[in-house]
């Protein structure tokens, strides 16, 4: 059996250590959707650290084979554009072929949503992206694989929220099991443990995490 406590901790000091997450209370991160946050994540900076990366992706691999030894894996399917990379150094771990999915038709010559090769139906496909905050985005990847023949009852990213109730229903709904390697709370508790913050960042930090929306209303959004 893996030890997902062990991983957690372990990839959020990954984290910690390339600056792929943030902490800024005094100067919050303003988000796509315009609210701001004490805590910023980039999954896709990891990919220019080839020793960290390997040991993400070698726990992200025996995560996978674990939790699908009884109907194994025969497709990964990484999610336009920052599933890919990722996809594809899971798919060499696990000797697994790779497909990639986009987010729409590319609009010319075979009108392709889907690239890569699919033998036959009812193959079973793990979806692969970067990261999760509630899995609304997941329903358009999962659907255009489901809608192709796919079996698709996993999904994995190297880093989950962990701190909004949708992203569980929303995987219930998809009928989708989502694996993870760490989430918001293992980089506190490292971020805690070994001091990367000051005492009054890492007490902020926890407030939005415990109460995201309320910690965000504090400030105006941006247009």
């Amino acid at each position: 059996m893996i030890d997902k406590d062990a991983i957690a901790q372990r990839a959020a000091k990954i984290l910690l250590d390339t600056k792929s997450v943030l902490f800024n209370v005094e100067d919050p991160f303003t988000l796509t959707s315009g609210k701001r946050s004490p805590v910023y994540i980039d999954c896709r900076r990891l990919i220019s650290f080839p020793e960290a990366r390997k040991q993400l992706m070698d726990d992200g691999a025996d995560m996978l084979r674990e939790a699908t030894k009884d109907k194994p894996l025969e497709l990964l399917a990484g999610g336009e554009t920052a599933g890919i990379p990722y996809a594809a150094f899971l798919s060499e771990r696990l000797d697994v072929p790779m497909l990639y999915v986009r987010k729409k038709p590319k609009g010319f010559g075979r009108m392709a949503q889907i690239e890569g090769c699919m033998d036959h139906d009812d193959q079973n496909v793990a979806l692969i992206e970067d990261l999760q905050t509630d899995g609304g985005s997941k329903k358009l990847f999962v659907d255009v694989l489901r809608a192709a023949g796919a079996n698709v009852e996993h999904a994995f990213v190297v880093f989950h929220y962990g701190i909004f109730d949708a992203s569980e229903k929303n995987m219930k709904d998809l009928g989708i099991t989502l694996h993870s390697l760490t989430d918001w709370w293992a980089v506190l508790k490292v971020a805690e443990d070994m001091q990367y913050f000051d005492a009054h960042t890492l007490a902020e930090v926890k407030k939005f995490l415990q109460a995201p929306t309320a910690w965000q209303e504090q400030f105006p959004q941006s247009a």
